[in-house]
């Protein structure tokens, strides 16, 4: 299996609901440190998994939609716990739209999963992994 992998971060507020947060049901910010890893059996005709700069310019778009947002205040999320896990799963699903709508090139449609990690430090992350 091949793969790349691309970078970027997102700033985000929210808060939770429920004991098990803790303090975290109070408003709160997070950085995260955001890696979404494309993979595929075979490279496509360039010999790539997937254009480099497509899949950087479509995380930066799909993370756009969220930074610097109070998450709370998204009527998509009322009512939902945002956690670093959820975020990874809905990153993901964002990800694979682009790539279903060609927005990361006709050769990316033999992607067969993009997988989604945030970072909250260098001690702590989650990933959601899905097939295409």
């Amino acid at each position: 299996m091949f793969s790349i992998t691309v970078r970027d971060h997102v700033m985000i507020a929210h808060s939770f609901r429920g004991e098990v947060f803790g303090p975290a049901q109070r408003l709160h910010g997070a950085t995260f440190v955001v890696d979404a890893r494309f993979t595929r059996a075979e490279l496509d005709a360039d010999n790539i998994v997937v254009d480099i700069g497509l899949a950087t310019s479509e995380l930066g778009a799909v993370l756009a939609g969220l930074n610097y947002r109070n998450l709370d205040e998204v009527p998509e999320f009322a009512g939902v716990n945002t956690s670093t896990e959820f975020l990874a799963r809905h990153i993901a699903d964002l990800l694979a739209q682009r790539v279903h709508a060609g927005a990361l090139g006709e050769g990316a449609r033999g992607l067969s999963g993009v997988a989604v990690t945030l970072h909250e430090s260098h001690v702590a992350w989650a990933s959601y992994e899905r097939a295409l």
